[in-house]
């Protein structure tokens, strides 16, 4: 069996809601699929000592990384009945309210999906080391 070329999973900069909508009006003609499930996680506000966060920066050392991104995602078209699967991560500097992680998985079936998708956001966490840096504005 042939494998698949690797999918990009990084983005410079945030993940853009435009980027999100476009994923999701892609599915309107896969009119074999039903339930989609969707993982967003922003970039959230808060203090310290009077600090306010700015935003995030993210890096990933990327030696290796395409083959551990393959393995979670073959993982999960074996482990679950999906019909495709769209994973992105920010790298670079995101800002407080802005889209760090998105992960949407689409399925003939409603529990798959939601599976599936909270199985992704868990490897990804586990399996793919990324620095986060908090920058704060005085």
């Amino acid at each position: 069996m042939e494998k698949k070329k690797p999918k990009k999973v990084f983005v410079d900069g945030p993940i853009l809601p435009e980027k999100i909508a476009n994923s999701i009006s892609s599915h309107q003609s896969k009119t074999d699929i039903s339930e989609h499930s969707i993982f967003l996680e922003q970039v959230k506000s808060k203090a310290i000592d009077d600090n306010e966060l700015h935003a995030i920066t993210f890096s990933v050392d990327e030696t290796d990384i395409e083959e551990i991104l393959y393995d979670i995602r073959e993982s999960a078209f074996t482990k679950f009945n999906l019909s495709c699967l769209h994973m992105y991560h920010s790298t670079g500097d995101v800002s407080v309210g802005e889209i760090s992680f998105f992960v949407f998985t689409s399925s003939p079936d409603k529990n798959e999906a939601a599976a599936a998708c909270t199985h992704l956001v868990n490897e990804f966490r586990h399996k793919v080391k990324i620095s986060a840096s908090e920058v704060f504005q005085a």
